[in-house]
């Protein structure tokens, strides 16, 4: 992503008239500067077909040792970097079972291994798997492991940045089409520990992409003035205790190791 002055920047023609490029970016890193994360330490998670998570680590590039990638998240006077991780599958999972009822999964652990998993576990030949059916296990149980597994993916790849970036997460931006979901969010912010905000604005990659353009057109004069555009919407405060979370990933662990052990 980049920002250039009008004066620098290339021009395309759009009805007889010469428009300035002022701004471009890839999505995700339009949707980290949507959601205002100029901070080191600051993380966006984008939920939508998979989960798309950048953590900004600051002006220098940091060589992941947990299997994450490293990438400009944008240019303007000087670069900012930022860990990046993706989720194959979270909200297509939710597209065969839509209703969660039960107020947890009943001790089930859905894996959507259905194309492998992404970060940090980059494994294509883990398949879908789902543990700990029981007789009392019934659809709204399976329903709701499958949302969980959202946030646990999620976990995850946070977990990794964090110890890559020797940064502690404070808090967690969202957006995304899966990001109405309160059930979703309320699940997140209780296995991370940290808040997790909702925008008024979910439709943070385009809204990155015209922030970096008014930058650059001088719409607006610096990220500071970006900054106080960002609007809360809902705020989940985790609910559980750390012991409470620490049962719930080792659970989720043992179920992704089964995962993994299905695609040998």
């Amino acid at each position: 992503a980049s920002s250039l002055r009008a004066q620098d920047a290339p021009y395309a023609e759009l009805g007889g008239h010469r428009v300035a490029i002022t701004g471009i970016a890839g999505d995700q890193q339009a949707a980290l500067f949507g959601q205002c994360c100029v901070a080191p330490g600051s993380a966006k998670n984008t939920y939508g077909t998979g989960c798309f998570l950048l953590m900004n680590i600051g002006c220098a590039p940091t060589h992941s040792q947990h299997r994450l990638i490293c990438t400009i998240a944008w240019q303007r006077a000087a670069r900012t970097y930022a860990l990046e991780g993706s989720v194959f599958v979270a909200g297509a999972a939710v597209q065969w079972l839509r209703d969660a009822r039960e107020p947890d999964s009943g001790g089930v652990h859905l894996v959507p291994a259905f194309t492998g998993l992404g970060a940090p576990y980059w494994n294509a030949h883990a398949r879908g798997t789902m543990t700990g059916i029981t007789r009392g296990t019934n659809r709204s149980h399976l329903a709701r492991a499958v949302l969980e597994a959202i946030a646990f993916q999620s976990s995850d790849v946070l977990q990794a940045m964090q110890r890559d970036a020797q940064q502690t997460l404070t808090e967690l931006r969202v957006d995304g089409g899966a990001s109405v979901n309160n059930l979703l969010l309320q699940f997140q912010a209780d296995l991370l520990g940290v808040s997790v905000l909702r925008p008024t604005v979910t439709e943070t990659t385009a809204l990155g992409a015209a922030y970096l353009a008014g930058l650059g057109s001088g719409y607006w004069s610096d990220q500071s003035e970006v900054a106080a555009n960002w609007r809360l919407d809902r705020r989940f405060e985790p609910m559980h205790s750390r012991d409470w979370a620490g049962q719930r990933m080792a659970a989720w662990a043992q179920a992704v190791r089964c995962a993994s052990l299905a695609g040998e």
